[in-house]
């Protein structure tokens, strides 16, 4: 709007002047509507010139976290002989600005460079905040130029490449979790369970191998052989989790990175770091419309698997929690313990608890993540506004659930390590 009213303006001074100089018969008035005239041509047809055989590249990771900095190498290069002036560099970067109102398909500004060189190059650092997890396509990179004038502005998109960015969402520690094993889960191994997460029985002894826990050096058989050999354990039960992800439509609450589901998504990422790390079986199920199944598995490539699918979850379904718990129940494993993340509406609270009372009659242990629905829709000040948080509360309790309640704003590090 504003180069609109600069051509318009200075339109009207040319015309003005032409006028002038018609009614008067002075080689001065002439002079003056020359120039406006040439200032004119120049402030319209000089960006076009500017952007002609200049070409711009981008280079940058493909990966990275939420919240983290990420650089990208910007390299401009004149392929004329002759030098270009106040060039911006623009770029479709849907990520900045995400955390607040979602993808942003807009221009972003880079960066502006007022003077190349001819047969030159400039090259320069853009550093860039990951605002938001997920899967963005970033480009084409363009240029863009106003001068001299400000007249009207010439855009060209001479990077046509396109870049993918997959951006995974942010993880906090979880140093223990109060599960329970699984009988069914045997193995054998020198693997030693953690506190809380099953049971071992001592098997045997062997040589001692590199990497092995110091703590199961059985001291009088190595003092007696005059060879270090540790004690073998098998596991009669292990833990193994299952993250439900409720991914329905009307179970999201909150806006940008300050939602239900930005918050569930990490959390269940976090859980899924402790249980690699641990080297315990997880599995995450959510219904959506591509649903989610990544299968019970365990190590770097499982968690990877777990992350790639985390960064492009959205709430896109429509099928209720309680029949993906119902789900579960079919198919779960004694013993195992199933992570809940409760954000839906309050008027499925009965077909919950039902499911739920189903799973604790599999034998399956419940670690229960309530989320405080108003403290999303009113960030300042938040109101329970009826009693089925209170409802849905108690009959967790009941069925012998853990429970961790979680509002807006909650130090998540803090709540599950308390």
């Amino acid at each position: 709007m504003a180069l609109r009213l600069k051509f318009l303006i200075l339109c009207g001074f040319t015309l003005t002047a032409y006028l002038a100089a018609i009614s008067r018969e002075q080689s001065l008035p002439w002079l003056l509507a020359a120039l406006l005239s040439a200032a004119l041509l120049t402030g319209m047809f000089w960006p076009h010139w500017l952007l002609q055989r200049l070409s711009v590249r981008r280079v940058g990771p493909q990966r990275a976290l939420e919240g983290e900095t990420i650089v990208f190498r910007v390299d401009l290069q004149n392929r004329g002989w002759l030098p270009r002036f106040m060039v911006e560099l623009v770029d479709r970067l849907p990520f900045v600005g995400a955390a607040e109102q979602g993808a942003n398909d807009g221009d972003k500004l880079l960066g502006s460079v007022a003077y190349v060189p001819g047969r030159g190059a400039r090259s320069f650092d853009v550093p860039l905040l990951c605002e938001k997890r997920g899967f963005y396509t970033l480009g084409p990179m363009g240029l863009a130029s106003s001068f001299p004038l400000g007249l009207a502005e010439a855009r060209s998109r001479t990077d046509r490449s396109l870049q993918t960015l997959t951006i995974y969402p942010k993880v906090f520690p979880i140093l223990s979790l109060p599960l329970f094993g699984a009988p069914s889960q045997i193995h054998r191994g020198g693997y030693c369970l953690p506190e809380g997460a099953g049971a071992a029985e001592f098997s045997g002894l062997r040589e001692y191998r590199r990497g092995d826990n110091p703590r199961h050096i059985h001291w009088p058989t190595t003092a007696r052989l005059n060879e270090l050999m540790v004690k073998e354990f098998e596991p009669l039960a292990s833990a193994c989790i299952c993250i439900a992800l409720d991914l329905a439509k009307d179970a999201n609450i909150g806006r940008g990175k300050h939602s239900t589901l930005e918050y569930a998504i990490r959390i269940a990422a976090s859980v899924a770091a402790y249980a690699c790390s641990q080297n315990m079986h997880s599995r995450v199920l959510a219904n959506a419309a591509q649903p989610l199944r990544i299968l019970s598995g365990k190590g770097d490539f499982h968690y990877q698997a777990i992350l790639d699918a985390l960064a492009v979850a959205e709430a896109d379904g429509v099928t209720p929690y309680a029949k993906l718990l119902t789900e579960i129940a079919l198919n779960c494993i004694r013993g195992e313990t199933v992570v809940l993340l409760l954000t839906e509406p309050p008027h499925r609270t009965a077909e919950t608890l039902q499911a739920l009372a189903l799973l604790r009659a599999k034998g399956v242990y419940l670690f229960a993540v309530l989320f405080e629905r108003d403290s999303f829709l009113n960030a300042a000040s938040w109101i329970r506004r009826d009693n089925s948080d209170l409802t849905l509360n108690a009959g967790l309790l009941e069925l012998g659930a853990h429970c961790v309640t979680v509002r807006r704003g909650d130090d998540l590090t803090t709540l599950f390590n308390q």
